[in-house]
């Protein structure tokens, strides 16, 4: 390694920087186009709209954080397309820097960080929900940067830090909650894992289990006791997501009151798992991991010229993905080594929340946090594989995969197409649309 690359490992703060820096700047070129509304946008920019003049309720099956930011995004830039969708830049930028940072603080290693926000920005999901006003790289975004907030919490020095880190974590879930729904589980998965990682540091130090829920002398999270710390999670998160429908009691048509907030999230559950008509889009859970379904965004004459933007995972880094988990359970069973087996059980987790949510439809923008995932995986399992031994073969992976997502570059970003059926180059399958 040379001297300027060692210089810039001691340097994480201005890695994730430049990191970031790279990330904003892939988002946002050429963020206008198309020049209208597309897909799902035209659900989420007039409920932005709605609390911009806080008029009256829309979207109502949603909470109100992710169109309030995209909100913020339109009073910035203007009611027009950069301003619809720069927020979402921002959150996927955050979710780059984000999985950064977790690998960071996970691994110890600069180059698995490094490698790891590469493939974040190359897996192709998360630059596409970077550039349109929907609900889900706030999602992603969001969760990330909890998961950074407990690790971070759960390498603090003092109690103090502890506590602080602790509750940014649980306002981040919070948040996450207030984006989307799909987040609640998140919350319990958290839980879980701060009782598993208390239970194994017990049992490792050959104490009887009711130490589990000391607050003193525990190796992790330093001075919380186990209860009041799922106490703190539970409370923390559940106050700032019902803060966070503050905005809803300010409409000048059928406001938000104390008396409804608890009716209005039945109803929120109600619309959330009503039963839906069949989409030609719609995809089960376990198709996702294999892209047997990818999605159009849009597929039409704009702006003078015919475009498209397909939600298409990576390939080399969605199926390689799905090895490296399988890679991270062996080398666990191999060694014990609990940080690929983390990896693996956030990716597989992440699916199978989508077997028990309620919902009748599913789609592959679903698996966005999962294509999150797939990416830290991907990372700690070159990081077991390399042992140490730096040979280069994330960096070739990294290399490829940059080619893959040039290669698809022109259905992903809109880009103008040579005709209508332009599109059929990138049809692999019969199954792509």
């Amino acid at each position: 390694m040379s001297a300027r690359l060692k210089a810039l490992a001691d340097r994480p703060l201005l890695v994730a920087l430049l990191v970031g820096m790279a990330a904003q700047l892939l988002f946002t070129v050429r963020l206008g186009m198309p020049t209208i509304p597309f897909f799902d946008e035209e659900h989420y920019v007039p409920a932005a709209r709605a609390l911009i003049a806080l008029e009256f309720p829309r979207n109502t099956e949603h909470p109100l954080v992710a169109k309030q930011i995209i909100a913020w995004g339109i009073q910035l830039f203007g009611d027009n397309p950069f301003g619809w969708r720069f927020m979402s830049t921002l959150a996927g930028t955050a979710t780059v820097v984000g999985g950064f940072a977790f690998l960071l603080m996970l691994t110890g290693a600069m180059r698995t960080a490094v490698i790891g926000a590469i493939l974040l920005m190359l897996n192709q999901t998360l630059y596409i929900q970077a550039r349109i006003a929907m609900l889900d790289v706030f999602l992603g975004a969001f969760i990330v940067w909890a998961l950074v907030a407990y690790l971070w919490s759960m390498q603090a020095g003092t109690r103090a830090q502890v506590i602080r880190r602790w509750v940014a974590g649980s306002v981040l879930l919070g948040l996450a909650v207030g984006v989307k729904w799909a987040a609640i589980p998140y919350v319990a998965l958290a839980g879980l894992a701060f009782v598993a990682i208390r239970l194994r540091d017990v049992v490792r130090a050959g104490q009887p289990v009711e130490a589990v829920f000391r607050g003193k002398g525990q190796p992790h999270w330093q001075g919380l006791a186990t209860i009041p710390g799922l106490m703190l999670m539970g409370v923390v998160s559940i106050a700032v997501y019902l803060l966070t429908f503050l905005p809803a009691f300010f409409y000048a048509f059928e406001p938000l009151t104390l008396s409804k907030l608890l009716p209005y999230q039945e109803a929120m559950y109600r619309a959330q798992t009503q039963i839906l008509s069949h989409h030609t889009y719609q995809s089960d859970w376990w198709s996702w991991p294999l892209m047997i379904r990818p999605m159009w965004y849009l597929y039409e004459y704009n702006h003078g010229a015919q475009r498209g933007v397909l939600l298409i995972g990576n390939p080399l880094i969605m199926w390689g993905g799905l090895v490296a988990v399988g890679y991270c359970l062996w080398a666990w069973l191999r060694t014990r080594a609990i940080r690929p087996l983390a990896v693996a059980l956030l990716w597989i987790a992440s699916l199978a929340i989508y077997v028990v949510i309620p919902k009748s439809l599913g789609f592959y923008y679903y698996y966005h946090l999962s294509g999150i995932f797939i990416c830290f995986a991907l990372a700690v399992a070159f990081q077991q594989f390399d042992a140490g031994r730096k040979r280069g073969y994330e960096e070739w992976f990294a290399a490829a995969s940059l080619l893959m997502f040039v290669y698809f570059y022109p259905i992903i970003s809109a880009a103008p197409l040579s005709d209508g059926r332009a599109f059929e180059k990138w049809m692999w399958f019969s199954t792509w649309p």
